[in-house]
């Protein structure tokens, strides 16, 4: 009779801890399909087919995209911190409010991208084509974009303090009220870019850029006698 007991005792003392188990947070893990809300947290998931997929509001802090193809993909509200997109292709895909802080992305492709609202802050994404994509109201402080390709981009509303901007093109991108303040504009190229709504940008900051005729400059700021880049 006292086994007995014991024994029911033992079993109603197992009882939380199997619930416990069963009810607890299910984090997902790196062989978990693409679907939304994903949990990618480091995995690699280099050289993958990913077009098209909806991985909003996953979280892929880490991950590594190098080389992997997510065109048209669906990333809006994704967690991307320190996720790396080397070479990988996101044209057209949307990653409207995603977190991008201190992603990195070197000869990646986002043309057409929707990037509105995101936080690409401290991102370093040298010659990564940007065109045509959509940046509006999206946060580059301090973000590693020499020589990348911003021609047509819509960044109305962007903030660019201390981005490095070095040698990026900018031609025919809408700046309406983007912040430059503190951005390092070496050899930059504004030609044909209107860049009368900017906000922050100096006289120092445009003497050291390049522009054409076409470029349009904010009130108080004139052209340098000869622009630097010549035929570059």
């Amino acid at each position: 009779m006292k086994y007995a007991i014991r024994s029911l005792a033992l079993g109603l003392a197992a009882v939380p801890l199997s619930l416990a188990v069963l009810s607890g947070p299910v984090s997902a893990g790196c062989g978990d399909s693409p679907a939304a809300g994903v949990d990618w947290t480091k995995c690699e998931k280099r050289r993958l087919i990913l077009r098209e997929r909806d991985l909003s509001k996953g979280t892929f802090l880490r991950t590594d995209f190098s080389r992997s193809d997510l065109a048209k993909a669906k990333l809006m509200g994704a967690d991307l911190t320190e996720a790396n997109f080397e070479h990988a292709r996101l044209a057209g895909a949307d990653l409207t409010g995603a977190v991008l802080i201190k992603s990195s992305g070197d000869r990646a492709n986002f043309s057409q991208a929707v990037l509105r609202g995101a936080d690409m802050s401290k991102a370093e994404m040298a010659r990564t084509d940007f065109t045509g994509a959509d940046f509006s109201g999206a946060r580059l402080e301090k973000a590693e974009l020499g020589r990348a390709v911003m021609v047509d981009a819509n960044l109305e509303g962007a903030n660019l303090q201390r981005a490095e901007i070095a040698r990026a093109v900018f031609k025919g991108a809408k700046l309406g009220g983007s912040d430059f303040t503190g951005a390092y504009t070496y050899l930059t190229h504004f030609e044909g870019a209107d860049l009368s709504p900017v906000k922050g940008l100096t006289q120092h900051q445009l003497d050291v850029a390049c522009g054409d005729a076409e470029t349009k400059l904010p009130a108080g700021l004139s052209a340098p006698q000869n622009w630097p880049c010549g035929g570059e």
